[in-house]
């Protein structure tokens, strides 16, 4: 019922076209875990990629609205930046880390790829 954006439409394909996979794991009980949250279910995080000391991130708006995301990790982040497609640090220089995570902007359907430098 509703819109698209109200029926969550975006995560039910997610959900049926990437099911979660389960491994198999000792016995013994584990606190759950997360690597990323985004705190907007209009903004998508699509993938994160590995690379020697970092990691890239893109997400991108998928409501068509004008919306602010907190992009919260796990991971030892020492350094965040927005990138280009090519994933190469833009001129607009270093994204403050902040107690939420990372602000971002978006506009409607805007792609965002952020380098997370990692602490050693």
């Amino acid at each position: 019922a509703g819109s698209f954006q109200e029926a969550g439409v975006i995560q039910c394909a997610y959900n049926l076209n990437f099911p979660l996979h389960a491994v198999t794991a000792s016995s013994a009980q584990c606190p759950a875990w997360s690597a990323f949250s985004v705190s907007s279910p209009a903004v998508v995080l699509e993938t994160a990629e590995d690379r020697p000391e970092a990691v890239v991130v893109r997400l991108y708006e998928a409501h068509g609205s004008t919306v602010v995301a907190w992009l919260q990790t796990s991971l030892p982040v020492k350094e965040a930046m927005l990138c280009d497609l090519l994933e190469r640090p833009t001129v607009r220089g270093c994204l403050p880390l902040e107690q939420q995570g990372v602000r971002l902007s978006f506009t409607p359907f805007h792609v965002l790829s952020i380098l997370l430098v990692l602490r050693q």
